[in-house]
């Protein structure tokens, strides 16, 4: 689990298994159900904790579909609220980040430690 560096909004996590492979294909599927599975619980601990009212959930598979780390396969988790400034990034190249990572961070540490 890691905090994304350059979020979309609060809380955005990457979900990565250990093994570095490029594709959903190529996790075993013990590894594909560990990372359902965090995937999940990352929801649950950022719903207790943030509040959104929705989330989008998702892979970017593949240089062309914008994968960051191509040859290593992450879901996202983005925490959704109605009227954020998701649409910056879109319309003026800017995120918008109320809170800084390191302080999102030890939040989302301590709400997972008590789940």
């Amino acid at each position: 689990m890691l905090l994304n560096d350059y979020p979309y909004n609060s809380g955005h996590l990457l979900v990565a298994p250990y093994r570095h492979v490029a594709g959903l294909a190529d996790l075993s599927e013990s590894e594909r159900n560990e990372l359902m599975a965090l995937l999940v619980e990352s929801t649950a601990v950022l719903q207790c904790l943030m509040s959104p009212r929705g989330f989008n959930i998702g892979f970017n598979l593949g240089e062309a579909a914008g994968a960051g780390l191509a040859e290593h396969v992450h879901g996202h988790v983005v925490p959704r609220w109605v009227g954020d400034t998701n649409f910056m990034s879109i319309l003026a190249d800017t995120r918008v980040v109320p809170e800084a990572l390191d302080a999102t961070a030890a939040l989302i540490r301590e709400a997972w430690a008590g789940a």
